[in-house]
């Protein structure tokens, strides 16, 4: 049985090495813009499809990063319009909810925000952030610190095996 994200995936490799050298970032900026690829996966995607390393780690980053700020940005309006009406009911939190709550209350927007995509994609972790009322440029900047840093790592990583293994 095929994974969806692995078959995502090996559709945008296939992709960037398809169409022409012009096109194969914005194939990357595509990728980086999916949860679980991300950027540091999209950049991955991007250097083994061939692309120089600098250029596929932003392109990846940029992908993410637009993602990112689009939710951060709907899921602040989305907050305001649920907070500003009258009479609605608190809603029951989820053990879910209640684990990241303790998380942030733990680490704070900066640590959420560099450590969370070791179990979450950065959507959602920002999406999370913001519905917890941390304003929307905080949330983006602590997000694109991230998404910089471990796209960043990755494309480090990746450029040194390839290196080794040539």
């Amino acid at each position: 049985m095929s994974n969806p994200v692995s078959d995502l995936i090996l559709g945008f490799q296939g992709l960037v090495a398809d169409v022409p050298d012009l096109v194969q970032p914005l194939i990357v900026a595509l990728a980086g813009a999916v949860p679980f690829i991300e950027g540091e996966g999209a950049a991955a995607i991007g250097i083994l499809g061939g692309i120089p390393p600098v250029v596929a780690a932003l392109a990846g980053a940029i992908g993410n990063l637009l993602c990112v700020a689009v939710v951060v940005f709907a899921s602040s309006r989305v907050r305001t319009a649920v907070t500003t009406r009258r009479g609605v009911a608190e809603k029951p939190t989820s053990a879910r909810r209640e684990k990241f709550e303790k998380a942030y209350h733990r680490y704070g927007t900066p640590g959420v925000s560099l450590l969370g995509p070791l179990l979450l994609p950065t959507q959602f972790t920002a999406a999370a952030l913001t519905s917890t009322g941390v304003p929307p440029m905080r949330v983006i900047a602590w997000q694109a610190a991230a998404i910089v840093l471990w796209t960043t790592v990755i494309t480090l990583i990746i450029t040194g095996v390839i290196r080794a293994v040539a």
